[in-house]
C-alpha cells in the first residue's frame, strides 16, 4: 500500500491551497525507520525541511525506547526541520504537533481528543501517537525530528483503533484514501508549529487543553490518589491539583508530573 507521491502533492495542493510547506516529501514501500532516515536527509540538507513516508516500518520507534509495530497499512512518517529553539522548550514541538494533527483531523470529521502528552485517541482508543527528538548547539535545538504513526487500516492492540474501521461504522470521515490522511497530518503539523511560533505556547496551550482527553481525570500514582488533571506546563508536565487531605506544606495543592512518570490508560476497543 504504497502512496503515491504525485497524488499526495495534489492533494496537498489542493488542502493546503496557498500554504508554503517547507518540505521535500521521501516515499519507501519499505523502510526500517522513517524517523532515521529523516535525520539523516536533515544533517545531508541543513535548513530544509523534509518528510519521510513509509507503507511499514521494520524497525519503527515510540517513546521511552519502546518498540512501535508498524505493519503495512497504518501511516508512518517523519518530519526533519530546523526550529531554533531555546533548549529547554523542545516538548513544545510534540504539544503543537498534537494539537494541530487533532485539530485539522477534526476538520474533516473525525473527533480526535489528545491524551496528555502525545497520543491521539478517538473514542477513547489510540488512533496514532507522537515521538520528538532535538539536536542541541549552543543552548539551541538546532535539528528536530517529528515522527508520527497513524493507524488507518492495519491490525491494531485491543486498546487501539483503525480510522479505516471506525469510518465503515457509519462514522462520518471525510478521509477516503492514504494520500489524504498524510495530507491532513502534514497540514496538521505545518499548523501547529505555525500556532508556536506565530502565536506562542501559551495560546497553543489554550487551544491544546480543549482537546486533551484527560480534563478532570483522577490520577493515582503507585494505586494512590495524586490529584485530578487541571492542565499543562509549558515544559509538557502535567499539572494536577489535589483539594483535601493534609497541610499545604505536608500536601502541596498542585503537583507537576513530567512526561514519562505515569502512563494514563485506554479503553479496549470493539472495533
Amino acid at each position: 500500500m504504497v502512496l503515491n507521491k504525485q497524488k499526495l502533492e495534489a492533494v496537498l495542493s489542493v488542502e493546503g491551497k496557498n500554504t508554503d510547506l517547507p518540505f521535500f516529501l521521501h516515499i519507501f514501500e519499505s523502510f526500517a525507520s522513517t524517523y532515521i532516515s529523516a535525520r539523516y536527509f536533515s544533517v545531508k540538507n541543513p535548513g530544509s525541511g523534509c518528510v519521510v513516508i513509509a507503507a511499514e516500518q521494520t524497525a519503527g520507534r515510540g517513546q521511552w525506547g519502546r518498540q512501535w509495530l508498524s505493519p503495512e497499512g497504518g501511516l508512518y512518517l517523519s518530519f526533519g526541520f530546523a526550529p531554533q529553539l531555546d533548549i529547554n522548550l523542545g516538548y513544545q514541538l510534540t504539544l503543537a504537533t498534537a494539537w494541530g494533527i487533532a485539530e485539522q483531523l477534526r476538520k474533516y470529521g473525525v473527533d480526535v481528543e489528545i491524551k496528555w502528552p502525545n497520543d491521539l485517541v478517538l473514542d477513547g482508543r489510540k488512533l496514532g501517537g507522537i515521538l520528538t527528538e532535538t539536536k542541541v548547539c549552543a543552548g539551541k535545538i538546532t535539528q528536530a525530528v517529528i515522527g508520527v504513526g497513524i493507524n488507518w487500516k492495519n491490525p491494531v492492540p485491543p486498546t487501539g483503533i483503525n480510522l479505516h474501521a471506525w469510518s465503515s461504522q457509519g462514522n462520518s470521515a471525510n478521509i477516503p484514501c492514504l494520500e489524504k490522511l498524510a495530507a491532513v497530518i502534514l497540514l496538521g503539523i505545518h499548523s501547529g508549529i505555525q500556532c508556536l511560533e506565530g502565536e506562542g505556547v501559551n495560546i497553543l496551550l489554550s487551544r491544546y487543553i480543549k482537546l486533551l482527553s484527560n480534563m478532570g481525570d483522577k490520577v493515582y500514582v503507585n494505586d494512590e490518589f495524586t490529584g485530578t488533571v487541571v492542565g499543562i506546563t509549558t515544559t509538557g508536565n502535567l499539572h494536577l491539583h489535589r483539594s483535601s487531605g493534609g497541610t499545604i506544606t505536608e500536601r502541596p495543592a498542585s503537583i507537576y508530573l513530567e512526561p514519562g512518570t505515569i502512563s494514563l490508560g485506554y479503553r479496549k476497543s470493539s472495533v
